[in-house]
């Protein structure tokens, strides 16, 4: 197991370079073709251009590669990649203000609601899938199959933009209205958007709208590997030996049918980190997915190369984790 993790890790290093890499390539092209992003800092302003030269040296910006469209900026990489493994120094975005304090500034507020959606499709959307895949072609069935095919269908953006005008803006409206409801409900988790009075009353709804997918597939996935187990020669052994049916369910069924599923929750969870964007955008949440959309959209290279980097890292942590769950869930698996 050992040899196995620490290999596993080793693993790690060409992947978090080759990111690096890609989006190095990516945000220098972006530069050289639209040109010095210190620029939108004055807007319409004229500054001198001594004002302007002094901030992009102290950017990085003034490497001359960025003026030669298609050159890899390989002597900038080295740098970038020097003061990430030297001293942790993802560098500055263009307020002069540290990557490492914006992220940690942006992180709790997606991993709040990283950790709603998250518990929300693990619990109901097994509960969903353990109730079908043991009924199969009754009504239970039918509802979980057509309800989660709806889910999936519907694009999260359009999803987020319906439960925010209506359960947020009509719904939270109505319960304001209500004298004796308390203001954590109505204000903060019927909320429109993000209130800092309730940094995580309001974050549940935003965390609902980002596990409603996920949920649906956890709840499919689940059915499937219930309905497939459910008729598998161990569980047919363990019934003959008279066992009650919750232990054939719910040790001998529910465990091996949760393999697949834990592996997908391992890969989501990385997922739905860096799948905020769209829910912290419509919500209006400050978390890592508008940290790094607004950084896309700025030219801010270090930040997007850093807060993209730290996500790839977490998702790999987190699929060496579900690996490793492998043999918790099913002795028969081994790592040597």
């Amino acid at each position: 197991m050992g040899r196995y993790i620490i290999r596993r890790l080793l693993q790690f290093i060409p992947t978090a370079l080759g990111t690096m890499l890609l989006l190095h390539y990516i945000t220098s092209l972006a530069i050289q073709f639209s040109g010095n992003p210190v620029r939108a800092l004055f807007g319409d302003r004229q500054p001198p251009p001594a004002m302007i030269d002094a901030i992009t040296k102290r950017l990085g910006y003034d490497d001359p590669c960025l003026d030669q469209k298609g050159n890899w900026c390989i002597g900038l990489f080295g740098e970038r990649l020097q003061s990430v493994f030297l001293h942790f120094d993802f560098g500055i975005n263009l307020r002069m203000r540290p990557v490492t304090d914006l992220v940690a500034e942006a992180i709790p507020f997606t991993l709040k609601i990283v950790l709603v959606a998250i518990i929300f499709e693990a619990v109901v959307g097994i509960a969903a899938g353990v109730i079908a895949g043991l009924r199969g072609g009754s009504f239970s069935d039918y509802l979980v199959k057509i309800s989660t095919v709806f889910l999936i269908s519907v694009p999260i953006f359009v999803l987020g933009i319906v439960v925010r005008e209506y359960v947020g803006v009509k719904f939270g409206n109505t319960l304001r209205g209500q004298d004796w409801i308390p203001d954590v409900i109505s204000s903060g988790v019927f909320a429109s958007g993000f209130k800092l009075e309730y940094p995580f009353a309001s974050l549940i709804i935003p965390g609902l709208v980002l596990g409603a997918t996920s949920l649906a597939t956890t709840a499919r996935l689940t059915r499937t590997s219930i309905m497939e187990n459910i008729r598998a020669d161990y569980v047919r052994t363990a019934k003959a030996k008279g066992l009650a049916n919750k232990r054939v369910i719910g040790v001998h069924t529910l465990r091996n049918s949760l393999i697949p599923v834990i592996t997908y929750l391992g890969v989501d969870l990385g997922a739905l980190m860096g799948g905020a964007v769209v829910t912290e955008t419509i919500f209006n949440v400050p978390g890592i997915g508008r940290l790094v959309t607004q950084a896309a959209r700025t030219g801010e290279a270090p930040v997007v190369i850093g807060v993209v980097t730290m996500l790839a890292l977490v998702f790999l942590v987190t699929n060496l984790i579900v690996d490793l769950l492998y043999a918790v869930l099913d002795p028969r698996i081994r790592y040597e």
